[in-house]
């Protein structure tokens, strides 16, 4: 019996190829540390650094009938990574850009001034309009990531779409609201 510790790259590929679990494994205990090293030193968050891992691992198991990489499979996992790591990053951009965009909306909300919660309710309508000139399929998704905190992935799963599209039109969204929030803000500060 061949031991998979003693296999090349290619022969794994191709025993993976054919659901071979053993060279899975081997593929995982192969360049996990150097993979997670990796993430880590480029993210700020462990977690974020351990989800991208576990997440790259997973689909190199889901797409294994499909896997055709051209060179050595270091390269294509370490390429594979980057690409997770800078949506990562970029999620995490959007994140607290929405952050500081409405933050000033979450100070009128939480003052105890009517006046300024008057405010923050006529904001909130402005923002609820802009949403409704949206397409359907971003104001869903825009709700479910921020009224129903789903992640990317759960929205994905849920609308059977892909996470990519899911980021796009959560960006969309985001861009169109920043735009109003930032016009509105403005007039406020204006009108003081």
């Amino acid at each position: 019996m061949l031991l998979t510790a003693d296999l090349s790259d290619e022969n794994l590929l191709e025993l993976l190829h054919n659901d071979d679990k053993d060279a899975f494994s081997e593929i995982y205990q192969r360049y996990a540390v150097s993979l997670a090293d990796f993430c880590a030193s480029r993210l700020h968050q462990i977690e974020d650094a351990h989800d991208i891992l576990q997440d790259l691992f997973v689909k190199l198991w889901e797409n294994r009938h499909q896997l055709n990489i051209k060179g050595n499979l270091k390269s294509y996992l370490f390429s594979a990574l980057r690409y997770r790591i800078i949506d990562k990053i970029r999620q995490n951009v959007i994140r607290e850009n929405y952050i500081e965009m409405v933050q000033p909306l979450l100070e009128l909300v939480h003052s105890s001034n009517p006046y300024e919660q008057l405010k923050a309710k006529d904001i909130k309508k402005h923002i609820e309009s802009e949403l409704r000139k949206l397409p359907l399929k971003t104001q869903q998704i825009y709700k479910l990531s921020r009224e129903e905190q789903l992640s990317v992935k759960e929205i994905a799963d849920h609308l059977k779409l892909s996470e990519q599209t899911i980021k796009n039109q959560l960006t969309i969204a985001l861009k169109h609201l920043r735009d109003l929030t930032t016009i509105l803000i403005l007039i406020e500060w204006l009108n003081n």
